[in-house]
């Protein structure tokens, strides 16, 4: 779909397949017939889902989300002038509330020219590319329906100017270290040297009773998301799952320096998913489930994975308190 509006241009591209409904009964027959149940915590976002953690960014424990945009609106400028970026790619884009920061920055600095959301849901891919044209005269919106994990190769080359590729919220967090580091390598093919850059959010590692309060908040938002998860498998794969019959358990795993959170079943039980091949899943009292790891960082670590993925870090940038960081890297 390509519709043009005085000198703006929207072209909307989806390379989600039929095929592609598979991919949460095979996470499912993939995941839970191992010895340690687990599911990605991509299938945490559906509508209930994102509305949920829409909520939960505007808890008082739930500091990632407004720092990191703290950081944009303090260091937006320094950035743009820093890559003199003609166009952003978005992985995750989302609602693309943070975005706006820095192509405000870039539009101010009279550079920006193309900006190109990568996400699952293509209403708001839509929306978001309808929004920017209107905020901003002469933007080109590309924008790719798909998952970035699978459908990289169908961000389009760049423009003559330099790119950016933004990959924020803490998201790369929710990797293993070696699915992180064979991720970055594939942004990094996005990305040529010495022109284009890579700003990455990364949250770090921190006092475990700040990190643990994010998770586990008095409301208990994060549990009914935590939760929702199963909801989702009920509706998608007519399960009968007893989605209260599950505890919320987050913790920091001082080991490997990450948030775990999973479902703890309060009893025996037993599952029958008939969407993910009639699959019966029994699990036991105290039983748990992982949902999701979130992964912290030190400038250590952070190093070492660009450096893994053949990019160079070039700049951070934190907030006051050093809760969280912005990132700057550029390939070899």
């Amino acid at each position: 779909m390509t519709t043009t509006d005085g000198l703006s241009t929207i072209t909307i591209r989806s390379f989600l397949t039929p095929g592609d409904e598979r991919t949460l009964a095979d996470d499912v027959l993939d995941g839970l017939t191992r010895p340690f149940k687990e599911l990605p915590p991509k299938h945490f976002y559906d509508t209930r889902g994102a509305q949920l953690f829409d909520a939960i960014c505007e808890l008082p424990e739930y500091y990632p989300t407004r720092t990191e945009r703290s950081i944009l609106v303090s260091r937006a400028a320094e950035i743009a002038q820093a890559t003199r970026a003609s166009e952003v790619v978005e992985l995750g884009s989302g609602t693309a509330e943070k975005t706006r920061i820095l192509l405000a920055a870039l539009a101010a600095a009279g550079t920006l020219r193309r900006y190109i959301p990568v996400d699952v849901t293509e209403s708001m891919v839509v929306r978001v590319a309808d929004e920017l044209t209107g905020l901003f005269d002469d933007l080109e919106v590309h924008g790719i329906v798909g998952d970035f994990e699978r459908h990289l190769e169908h961000v389009p080359a760049p423009t003559d100017g330099p790119r950016v590729v933004a990959f924020l919220g803490g998201t790369i967090g929710n990797f293993t270290p070696g699915a992180r580091r064979r991720f970055l390598r594939g942004i990094a093919r996005l990305l040529r040297p010495g022109i284009d850059h890579l700003l990455l959010g990364t949250d770090l590692v921190k006092d475990p009773t700040v990190l643990e309060a994010a998770y586990n908040d008095r409301q208990g938002l994060t549990a009914d998301f935590n939760r929702n998860v199963l909801r989702v498998l009920n509706r998608e794969l007519h399960a009968d799952f007893d989605p209260d019959a599950f505890e919320h358990v987050a913790f920091f795993d001082r080991e490997h320096e990450w948030i775990e959170m999973r479902l703890r079943a309060t009893s025996r039980q037993r599952v029958t998913i008939p969407g993910a091949s009639d699959l019966v899943v029994d699990f036991a009292a105290r039983e748990e489930l992982r949902t999701e790891i979130s992964a912290k960082f030190t400038h250590e670590r952070l190093t070492a994975d660009l450096d893994a993925a053949g990019l160079t870090l070039e700049r951070t940038m934190t907030d006051d308190a050093g809760l969280f960081a912005l990132s700057l890297s550029t390939p070899r």
